[in-house]
């Protein structure tokens, strides 16, 4: 790295919700620039208004909140480089499309949407794809036809018209990529982009180039459908007279289905029911909700976890990282060409990771406002007790839930399957007994009622299976949960006690 300050930016569209591929341009470039000591921008690149949709941008900014990724500057944080969203900075842009037209970089064209769709026909019946440049340019309706006195006619007459790039012929454009090496492309087979439409805005490539000189992005780093836009904007940075300060390129790789080919997709995580937006999104429009990794039960640092690895490697065998290990860590120069096969079930595998990894302190306050939603209040001291004993099979804190409701509610049904095969006849005169036993235990701990618990079954000489699971069934309502004693000292002697009465009621019925 030279001494110029690293300066990177994320410049999504607000027109919907973010992909988990959008997050982690975003995640690379964070930590990239905090690598190397710089600054992580965020851009809204609202140019295209009529895809815009509200909510977006604010959806957005949570988005890289939730995962940690805070920019340095952007619409919220602000910055010296502002306004940080290009609607708010529209009066730059045609100047710059106006300097372009004078330098005979660009051109005005005044073709109609009908005529441009009567052109694109026409060459469909050819079998052909129609093309606005080099080959076609010189018959088509702008300026570079047109005498010069029309043109301002027209432009004062107030007919609609746009400003696009007008790419040289016969030459090769070529640029390193940091990731893909060397890249060269024929301007012959480049069409001339619209640059400025008529709605007074700048297309995404003259804005997008506009905004990294002044905002002195030194590295775009964005994904791989960005590439063969790579050499107009190339283009453009000689065509302003950029051209020292062009940033340097790297572009990522894509993030694939998990079966088949092709990009993931959101019809992806519908079909196979898993996420592929970082938070829920419900569609402003239509009130359709996209679940989203957030709502799911993902922990933040397992996505950002999952989503470093896709396309990323250390080099190493480590498969879990920090954010702050990513920082440290992470260099352009591992990432790979080829595009990355997501996993769900990884995804789950890296969150089982840091669900182990939370103390029960920290998993108890997460269950406890799942509890308050069905109308239960437990003491700290009791959750973290339950959390100890299920969190080994647990990935999400909803599984919380799953494996410990009967710590809450007493069984009022119980597992048909079990009791065919465990209760027996003389079971409820054995359990009767049991009561007893418990009820003369003065110390009501584990140790205290399976050291009681064993004297008696010891010296009635039963096997223990034959009074456990039946004891499991009447407290639990099945044949599942934590160590039986474990059970008996959180539920309490007179819980545990009444509801042995209960199963030797119900059940033996």
């Amino acid at each position: 790295m030279n001494n110029q300050k690293i300066r990177v930016r994320f410049a999504p569209s607000p027109t919907g919700p973010l992909h988990m591929g959008g997050v982690r341009t975003a995640l690379f470039n964070y930590l990239f620039a905090k690598k190397h000591g710089g600054d992580f921008i965020l851009r809204i690149e609202d140019t295209d208004q009529n895809r815009f949709v509200p909510g977006a941008q604010e959806y957005i900014e949570e988005s890289l909140e939730w995962c940690g990724l805070i920019p340095d500057e952007g619409p919220k944080a602000g910055g010296d480089f502002g306004p940080y969203r290009q609607s708010d900075r529209k009066e730059l842009y045609e100047k710059y499309a106006d300097q372009l037209v004078k330098a005979g970089w660009a051109y005005i064209a005044f073709d109609t949407p009908e005529e441009m769709e009567q052109l694109r026909k026409n060459a469909e019946a050819k079998k052909e794809t129609f093309s606005y440049g080099i080959s076609t340019r010189d018959t088509l309706n702008n300026s570079l036809n047109l005498p010069a006195e029309e043109v301002k006619q027209k432009i004062a007459a107030g007919e609609k018209y746009v400003i696009r790039f007008k790419m040289p012929e016969n030459e090769n454009v070529t640029d390193n990529d940091i990731i893909r090496g060397e890249v060269t492309f024929s301007t012959n087979i480049l069409d001339d982009k619209v640059l400025f439409k008529s709605d007074g805005m700048p297309t995404y490539h003259l804005a997008n180039v506009v905004d990294d000189h002044l905002m002195e992005i030194t590295h775009v780093i964005r994904g791989e459908e960005w590439l063969s836009s790579m050499p107009l904007h190339v283009m453009l940075y000689k065509a302003l007279g950029w051209e020292n300060t062009k940033p340097k390129f790297a572009h990522l790789p894509l993030i694939l289905k998990p079966q088949g080919k092709g990009k993931l997709s959101k019809r992806d995580g519908d079909k196979m029911g898993f996420p592929v937006f970082p938070l829920e999104w419900k569609d402003p429009k239509t009130g359709a909700i996209s679940i989203g990794y957030r709502e799911e039960g993902y922990f933040p640092e397992a996505f950002v976890n999952l989503l470093a690895m896709l396309g990323w490697n250390p080099g190493t065998e480590q498969e879990f990282f920090t954010l702050e290990e990513l920082t440290e860590q992470f260099d352009l120069s591992r990432v790979v060409k080829s595009g990355s096969r997501f996993n769900p079930e990884k995804a789950k595998w890296f969150n089982n990771h840091y669900f182990q990894q939370k103390t029960k302190k920290e998993l108890a306050a997460l269950f406890k406002p799942l509890l308050e939603e069905k109308g239960i209040s437990a003491d700290n001291k009791k959750l973290e007790r339950i959390v100890a004993e299920v969190k080994e099979r647990c990935e999400f804190v909803s599984d919380l839930w799953n494996q410990s409701y009967y710590f809450f509610v007493a069984p009022e049904v119980y597992d048909e399957k079990t009791i065919k095969k465990r209760w027996k006849e003389d079971t409820p005169e054995k359990l009767s007994e049991i009561i007893n036993v418990f009820e003369s235990v003065e110390k009501w701990e584990a140790a205290s009622i399976k050291e009681q618990f064993s004297a008696f079954m010891n010296e009635k000489e039963w096997g223990f299976g034959a009074v456990m699971n039946p004891l499991r069934l009447c407290l639990v309502g099945g044949n599942m949960g934590p160590d039986l004693f474990a059970i008996c000292e959180i539920l309490g002697k007179e819980e545990t006690i009444s509801r042995i009465k209960k199963g030797i009621e119900n059940i033996g019925n």
